[in-house]
This record gives structure tokens, C-alpha cells and sequence, in this order.
């Protein structure tokens, strides 16, 4: 099975080496890993080369994704972000595995946090049990961490790159209305509590529910009405440890 493994990155040296790490280990490696970078100021670039990737000009993180997925050479596509983290070797096997055999377009899998407090683990907890609640009805797959297949990424135009908050959610949205959505069994996806850390989980929390309500009342995102940051220095991984 070939698959490309598309990541959007700005200022991600601190984090990229442990994902390629883990995808090096998998026991299902992807055809080609593409690094779609937004003009970082560090080595991101160069340590995205050394691990044999592909890197290309990116943007935010939709203009990253849709610019990695427009050059892919392969039919099925694995959105990840930087600073997860594929701790089990046979993630890619497993989820594969579990993809092909439910005949699923798009799909995402149960998230959990790496390290972080009781109230981390809380809160990923309910927000796996929270959108496998809701399902294909309305769909949500956080941007690091979606399977699709290319076809269904063409046919609903990719990101739409006028979304700068929850433009995953969205993403996962339209495409559940054109093919087969999906959470993957068997699996979960390791991911960093930095963005917690660094922005605080009560605002974090009201942010993001706040997101929610909006998007189902009223529809996408645009403009900087949640003060969304894509990028994320070393700077503030290094504040994280302090």
C-alpha cells in the first residue's frame, strides 16, 4: 500500500525530528513525506531534507496541506502535524488496515496527549467521546491526524484556505457529504499539549467551544475571530520546559 504523508510546519525544529523519528520506525512506511514549510526561521527545513523528505513553499496550515496533497504521487493521503508523535510502530498497519477494510473516503482516529495534567487526559478523553457522538453527522478530524483518499481532497476543492480556525472540522464537514467518514478503530494519535501550555487550557477550552458553537450555528471560521497563531518557535518550546 502507498501513501504520502503530507505535514505544514513554521518554525517546527524542535518537534519535527521526533515524528520523523516515529514514522521511521513504523512498520508501514509512507511512499514520500511532504513538508510543506511557512518560511520557517529555523532548521526546519534543512532537518525535514535530512530525513529524506520532500519540502515545498507552504503557507498556513490549509495552504500547507492543499499545496503537499496537490504534489502527491499517491491515491491515499495522511495529514500530520509536527509535534505528534506515532509511538505505536504499527500505526500506519493498523489504521490502514482498518481503513480499507470499512471502505472509508476520509477518517481520523482517537487522539491523546503527551505528557500534560489529569485535566489533558480529561479533556482529550471527552473529546473523542464527544465527536463520536456527533459521527459522519457532523464530522470533525483535528488537521493532525486525517486519512483521505486524493480523489475525495480534488473533488471538494481541498482546504478551503480562507479559514484560519477549525478549517479541519470543515474540511472533515464537506467531505463526509461526498464520501465515507469515519473514525479509525484500534488506534490513537500521540500529540503535544503545547499549544495548552503555552496559550492556557481554560482559554484554550472557551475557545474552542466557542468555535464549536459557532461553526454549527452559524458556518466556517473566517477572519481572526479566535486570534489563531500557526506558528510555534523554539522559543516558546523552550518556555514550556522552564
Amino acid at each position: 500500500m502507498e501513501f504520502s504523508v503530507i505535514i505544514p510546519t513554521k518554525n517546527e525544529s524542535a518537534y519535527l525530528p521526533i515524528l520523523f523519528l516515529s514514522i521511521s520506525r513504523q512498520t508501514l512506511k509512507p511512499k514520500e513525506v511532504i513538508v510543506a514549510d511557512a518560511g520557517s526561521a529555523d532548521k526546519t527545513p534543512q532537518i525535514a531534507l535530512n530525513f529524506g523528505a520532500r519540502v515545498l513553499p507552504g503557507g498556513l496550515p490549509s495552504i500547507g496541506r492543499n499545496i503537499g496533497a496537490c504534489n502527491a504521487s499517491t491515491d491515499l493521503i495522511v495529514f500530520l502535524d509536527a509535534d505528534v508523535d506515532l509511538q505505536d510502530k504499527d500505526f500506519f498497519k493498523r489504521a490502514f488496515a482498518d481503513f480499507c477494510a470499512r471502505h472509508l473516503d476520509i477518517a481520523t482516529c482517537d487522539i491523546e496527549p503527551i505528557g500534560g495534567t489529569l485535566w489533558d487526559k480529561f479533556s482529550h478523553a471527552f473529546y473523542n467521546r464527544y465527536v463520536r457522538l456527533w459521527g459522519s453527522r457532523f464530522a470533525h478530524a483535528p488537521g493532525f491526524c486525517i486519512f483521505v483518499k486524493k480523489d475525495l481532497h480534488k473533488k471538494i476543492g481541498g482546504f478551503d484556505e480562507s479559514i484560519v480556525f477549525c478549517e479541519d472540522h470543515e474540511y472533515a464537514l464537506r467531505a463526509s457529504k461526498k464520501g465515507v467518514f469515519g473514525f479509525i478503530n484500534g488506534v490513537s494519535v500521540p500529540v503535544s499539549v503545547r499549544r495548552m501550555n503555552k496559550d492556557g487550557r481554560l482559554e484554550i477550552a472557551i475557545k474552542y467551544i466557542l468555535a464549536e458553537l459557532y461553526l454549527f450555528f452559524v458556518g466556517p471560521i473566517r477572519g481572526d475571530k479566535f486570534s489563531y497563531n500557526f506558528n510555534y518557535s523554539t522559543v516558546d518550546k523552550q518556555k514550556e520546559k522552564d
